[in-house]
């Protein structure tokens, strides 16, 4: 049985991800599953302060309107952004399967791991002001629960968070 890498993804894996994620195990064949949380249910403070921080004006005035994507919505741009991901993993050449799993992805992490053969956990984020100073973030919570390795990186660079 090959052992499985999962990735978790907030948006679409661009190329430059996957390429950071396969390069992480060069001389090794994994199965790699992608995991999209579709976003059902954000905290406000927390978007908004994330919003602020990188910028995001217009996002920001879109939280505090409450304009937040619905239910149905939420689960379509997380299939788009899972169709996406798997696309990029095919381009590099690499087969990757995917779920589109519940707003907290905790509970779909925990279920892989115990369902035996996950090697190890890649989160992939952007930068999240409030969770990732209190590790309060997806890789965070996996690293205390889930007894695999946990790799964050920032969407679209070669950083790893600690």
């Amino acid at each position: 049985m090959t052992d499985t890498v999962l990735v978790l993804t907030e948006d679409s894996l661009a190329p430059v991800d996957v390429e950071h994620i396969l390069q992480l195990h060069q001389d090794e064949q994994f199965a790699y599953r992608v995991l999209v949380p579709a976003d059902t249910e954000r905290n406000l403070l927390v978007s908004l302060v994330d919003n602020l921080s990188m910028g995001e004006l217009r996002e920001a005035l879109d939280v505090v309107l409450g304009r937040e994507p619905s239910p149905t919505q939420a689960k379509a741009t997380a299939a788009e952004q899972l169709a996406t991901s798997l696309a990029a993993f095919a381009d590099a050449g690499r087969d990757a399967t995917g779920t589109v799993v519940e707003d907290d992805p905790l509970p779909a992490l925990r279920a892989a791991v115990n369902a035996g053969g996950v090697r190890e956990i890649v989160v992939v984020t952007y930068p999240h002001a409030l969770e990732d100073t209190f590790r309060r973030d997806w890789a965070s919570r996996a690293r205390e629960e889930l007894k695999v390795p946990v790799l964050h990186l920032y969407s679209g660079t070669s950083e790893i968070v600690d």
